[in-house]
């Protein structure tokens, strides 16, 4: 999970820049969940959910997503990211 997390962590950064601040701890402590801060987050998350990429919205501005291993692929991580990325575009 730690793996997955840190690889969703290097997309948004590598891919999204500042369009998004990524939230979740960088150190190992982080757990299984990356979350990431946007005005519009709630939009973000209902748009990418219908993209089939599913996360969950915390108030007032955070898109959290979750990464179990037994059910998440690397590139699943990679196809996630490149839909919010598209979301992100059409904002």
């Amino acid at each position: 999970s730690l793996s997955l997390t840190r690889l969703f962590m290097e997309l948004v950064d590598d891919l999204l820049g500042a369009a998004v601040e990524v939230v979740t701890p960088r150190s190992g402590t982080r757990g299984s969940q990356g979350s990431l801060r946007h005005a519009a987050a709630y939009g973000v998350v209902q748009a990418l959910i219908a993209r089939g990429v599913v996360g969950d919205f915390r108030t007032p501005d955070i898109a959290r997503f979750g990464f179990a291993p037994l059910y998440i692929r690397h590139v699943d991580v990679y196809d996630a990211v490149e839909q919010l990325a598209l979301v992100l575009e059409r904002e």
